[in-house]
């Protein structure tokens, strides 16, 4: 005789549950995310600018000048009837280069020099002294003493502000290494042969990229700052190349009247050092295990 189970219940469909590993990341760093989409936005748009409705920035128009923000010309035209919106989405290529390269150079050579002075005791006395006098000279002046010796260029540009950076990355490398060369198993290494440059490699190196990493977020903020003051003072990039910096220093006496010059500008380089710095803040939690949030 057939028995019937009434009590079978049929299995409900699982729920798809890629989207839980997503949106975990997003809740536990919130700033990493709203900071990278801040970033991202911008890349795309130094990247893609002369697909975005753009004109040729340097094209002149006297006929269009002062021109306010409308339908036809988005953030308006300048004194020499220059379309606003494209120079400043063309201007966008020149922070986020000098952000990135300077950054990448900085970082390297000072961890470079902070592994060796911080490994070696009579490197670190020699070394350390030059870093110190540097740093006790604001790196907006060294910049600009440096981009007073040579022609504006974005290169010259470029070099100047790293060169001011890299005292403050080699500090802060120099601190993690001396933590590091006392733990037990770099005593163990120099105890076993190991050589010089093998130990650097393997065990120190690796533990100083966490604390790099959210330096260069930090000097690739500071370096667009900087170049946006060099520019507006007139150290920076030459006039023939649009930048946030001298699309503001071109506005300033015009302030009064068309203050839409210097705000444009000015408003998207403020959203990309801020998204810089939440990126920043978020590596910064989610690295170091002191600072994590868990949920």
């Amino acid at each position: 005789m057939a028995v019937i189970h009434d009590d079978i219940a049929l299995a409900a469909p699982a729920a798809p549950t890629w989207p839980n590993p997503v949106w975990r990341y997003v809740r536990r760093h919130p700033t990493i995310v709203v900071g990278a989409i801040i970033l991202a936005v911008m890349i795309a748009i130094a990247i893609l600018a002369p697909v975005l409705g753009t004109t040729d920035p340097q094209a002149l128009a006297p006929i269009r000048r002062l021109k306010w923000p409308s339908a036809q010309y988005w953030f308006g035209t300048d004194m020499l009837g220059r379309d606003v919106y494209s120079r400043t989405l063309y201007g966008a290529r020149v922070s986020l280069v000098v952000g990135f390269a300077v950054a990448a150079l900085s970082t390297t050579v000072g961890l470079a020099i902070g592994v060796i002075a911080g490994f070696t005791r009579w490197v670190d006395a020699v070394v350390m002294r030059v870093m110190d006098g540097l740093m006790s000279i604001p790196s907006i002046l060294i910049a600009i003493a440096l981009m007073a010796l040579t022609r504006a260029s974005m290169q010259n540009v470029i070099f100047a502000i790293t060169v001011a950076e890299i005292p403050r990355v080699t500090r802060l490398v120099r601190g993690v290494v001396l933590t590091l060369r006392e733990q037990p198993y770099v005593e163990a290494a120099i105890a076993s042969g190991t050589g010089f440059f093998l130990i650097l490699w393997r065990h120190i190196v690796p533990n100083t990229l966490a604390p790099l990493l959210v330096q260069g977020t930090f000097i690739m903020a500071s370096a667009m700052i900087t170049e946006a003051i060099l520019s507006f003072i007139g150290a920076g990039t030459p006039p023939n190349i649009p930048s946030w910096g001298n699309i503001m220093a071109e506005g300033r006496s015009l302030f009064q009247v068309a203050y839409y010059i210097v705000m444009f500008p000015g408003v998207f380089l403020s959203l990309t050092v801020l998204g810089i710095n939440l990126l920043g803040d978020g590596l910064r939690d989610a690295l170091d295990p002191r600072l994590a949030r868990r949920l």
